[in-house]
C-alpha cells in the first residue's frame, strides 16, 4: 500500500518515494504548450503547490521523475529551462513589509546563487529581478520559466488591517510589473493564489495574464476528480470499507466549472480521512478557522441561510480589491462556496453557488453560530439544543434558543433595523442547527411554497416558519403550514413529522411564542 502525502507537495519526494500520487501532468502539457501566461485561484491547501513543483521539474527538464506519468511520453526533455521560483506560501511571517522584502530579496538571491549570475548592489528589488531574469537568460541560453506559489499570501493575511495590506499590495505589484517588462525573455509564467484581486489594483502591470481559474479544461487541475479517487485509493477504499456515499458527501463537491462530472475532492480532506483511521471531521476547515469571513457576515449582517443557494454573474467571482471585498466573491474564492451549476442570465453566464460539502456546511455554521457566545456557553447550549431535538422537546429548543437570542450584543442591532426582520431569526436558528451536523434545508420548495426552515433528522422532520409577532403569531405559523400544505412534501419518507412555528417580537430581539403539533 503505497504512502499518503500528508503535507508534501515536493513533486521529487513524492515521485521517489512510494507516495500516493495522481497524475495531473496532461495538465503541465496543456498549459505548457497552449499559452505562456497563466493565472490559477484555488482554495488553500487545494494542491497549487504541488502543481507549480510538478511544473518546475518538468521544465528543469527531471524526465526520470514522470516516469510512466502522461508527460513522459509527450514533453520535449532534450531542453530545460532555468526557473525562479517564488513561495509565498510557506511562511506565516509576512506580517510586515520588512520580512516580505527580506523573503524577495531572499529569493532573488538564491536564484542568482543557483544560476551563477551576480546580483549588482544598490538596486531595488524590481530592478534586481529585471537584472536577474535578463542576465540568466543570457548566460544560459534559454527563456526563463516564473512560477509564483500563493502570490497573494502577504495580502491575505494581512486583511484585518488595511494600511498594512495596501502596502503589501504595493510591494507585490511593483514586483510582478516587472514580468511584463521582460516578456522576450520567457518562456512561461504561472501565479497561483487564493484569490484574484483585481486588475487595476494588482495586476494592472501584468494584464496578459490568461485567468484559467474557471476554465473547464482545468476544473480538475487541483483536486481528486471521482475516476482518480476510486483508481488510485482503491486500496484505502476497500480496506477501510468506506460508505463512498458518505465519503462525497462529506468532501466531494467543489466545482470550478459547473458541470457535475467535474466536481473534485479536497485532496487534505482525503488524505487525512484515511490516515486518521476513516474518521469523518473537519480537517481542511480546522486548518485556518475564517475569523475575518465571520466577522465580515456579522459586519453586513447577511441572510445567512441565502448561502444554500445564490446566482452570481460571472465577474462578481473574478476578483476583489483591499478596499472592497464583496462577501460572496471571498467566500467562493477561499473554498466556503462552490458552483453547483453554470446558468445563463439573458446573455450572460451566471453561477449558481452553494456549500461544497457536509464539512464546509457544518463547520462554517458552528462558527456563524458563535454570536454572542463564549466557547463554553457555545457548546453548552449546542449540546442542549442537540438532546431537546433528539427528545423532540421543542419547548426546551425553544427556551435554547431564546437564551443564545438574549446573548446577542447589542452592537449587533445598532445603526440598523434587523431585529425587524425575520430573516434575520432564521439566520441564527439556521446557523445553530446546522452546526449539530443536521440536514438542514433554507426556503425549502414545495409545490404549494417555500419552507421556511426545513431540518431532517434520522427519525424525524421538522417545518419550521417564522413570523414576527406584528405580522403574525406562532399560531397562524403553524396554520400557513398546514393550508399550504407543506409536511406533504415528506410523507412518503416514514418519519414522524413536526409542525414548529416561531413567532419574534422585534422590541424585545427574542422570541415571542412557540406552537407545535404533529402529523
Amino acid at each position: 500500500m503505497k504512502q499518503l502525502p500528508i503535507g508534501i507537495s515536493t513533486f521529487q519526494e513524492i515521485r521517489k518515494n512510494n507516495y500516493v500520487y495522481i497524475d495531473k501532468t496532461r495538465h503541465v502539457a496543456n498549459l505548457a504548450t497552449r499559452g505562456k501566461y497563466y493565472f490559477l485561484s484555488r482554495p488553500r491547501r487545494f494542491g497549487k503547490s504541488l502543481l507549480i513543483d510538478t511544473l518546475k521539474q518538468a521544465f528543469l527538464g527531471r524526465k526520470e521523475l514522470f516516469s510512466g506519468l502522461y508527460l513522459e511520453n509527450v514533453w520535449d526533455w532534450s531542453k530545460q529551462y532555468p526557473v525562479i521560483h517564488f513561495s509565498f506560501g510557506g511562511s506565516s511571517a509576512l506580517s510586515g513589509s520588512v520580512t516580505l522584502l527580506d523573503t524577495i530579496w531572499q529569493i532573488l538571491k538564491n536564484s542568482s546563487l543557483e544560476y551563477q549570475v551576480e546580483l549588482c548592489g544598490n538596486l531595488s528589488y524590481g530592478q534586481a529581478f529585471q537584472q536577474l531574469i535578463r542576465d540568466i537568460v543570457t548566460k544560459h541560453k534559454q527563456p526563463l520559466v516564473i512560477l509564483v506559489d500563493e502570490y497573494d499570501k502577504p495580502i491575505l493575511d494581512n486583511l484585518t488591517n488595511q494600511p498594512q495590506a495596501i502596502e503589501m499590495r504595493e510591494m507585490l505589484k511593483d514586483l510582478y510589473s516587472i514580468i511584463k517588462e521582460n516578456d522576450a525573455y520567457l518562456k512561461f509564467v504561472l501565479l497561483t493564489g487564493v484569490s484574484k484581486f483585481s486588475k487595476v489594483s494588482l495586476f494592472s502591470g501584468l494584464n496578459i495574464l490568461d485567468d484559467i481559474t474557471l476554465d473547464q479544461e482545468y476544473a480538475d487541475i487541483c483536486g481528486y476528480n471521482q475516476n482518480e479517487m476510486e483508481r488510485e485509493f482503491d486500496e484505502y477504499l476497500t480496506h477501510g470499507k468506506v460508505d463512498k456515499t458518505q465519503l462525497k458527501l462529506w468532501y466531494n463537491g467543489y466545482n470550478f466549472a459547473g458541470s457535475e462530472t467535474q466536481k473534485v475532492y479536497n485532496p487534505f480532506d482525503i488524505l487525512l480521512f484515511f490516515s486518521k483511521d476513516y474518521q469523518y471531521r473537519n480537517y481542511w476547515f480546522e486548518t485556518a478557522t475564517p475569523t475575518f469571513l465571520v466577522r465580515l457576515i456579522e459586519q453586513k449582517h447577511y441572510f445567512i441561510p441565502d448561502l444554500e443557494k445564490i446566482v452570481v454573474n460571472e465577474d462578481v467571482l473574478s476578483s476583489f480589491d483591499i478596499e472592497q471585498i464583496p462577501l460572496i466573491t471571498l467566500l467562493f474564492q477561499t473554498g466556503y462556496l462552490t458552483i453547483k451549476e453554470q446558468v445563463m442570465r439573458g446573455k450572460r453566464i451566471a453561477y449558481c453557488l452553494s456549500y461544497p460539502n457536509w464539512e464546509v456546511k457544518f463547520s462554517l455554521n458552528e462558527r456563524l453560530a458563535e454570536i454572542g457566545s463564549s466557547v463554553e456557553k457555545r457548546s453548552d447550549k449546542q449540546e442542549q439544543l442537540y438532546q431537546a431535538l433528539e427528545n423532540s422537546d421543542f419547548i426546551k429548543a425553544a427556551e435554547v434558543l431564546s437564551s443564545h437570542f438574549a446573548s446577542i450584543p447589542h452592537d449587533w442591532y445598532r445603526n440598523n433595523d434587523i431585529a425587524n426582520y425575520e430573516g434575520f431569526y432564521a439566520s441564527i436558528v439556521y446557523s445553530l442547527v446546522c452546526a449539530l451536523g443536521y440536514e438542514v434545508i433554507a426556503e425549502d420548495v414545495t409545490n404549494h411554497g417555500k419552507i421556511d426552515l426545513t431540518v431532517k433528522m434520522e427519525d424525524k422532520i421538522i417545518i419550521l416558519e417564522f413570523k414576527l409577532s406584528k405580522y403574525g403569531s406562532a399560531i397562524e405559523a403553524i396554520s400557513q403550514i398546514k393550508e399550504r400544505n407543506y409536511a406533504e412534501k415528506y410523507l412518503s419518507e416514514a418519519k414522524t413529522i413536526y409542525l414548529l412555528g416561531i413567532s419574534f417580537d422585534s422590541d424585545k430581539r427574542n422570541i415571542e411564542d412557540v406552537q407545535v403539533e404533529e402529523v
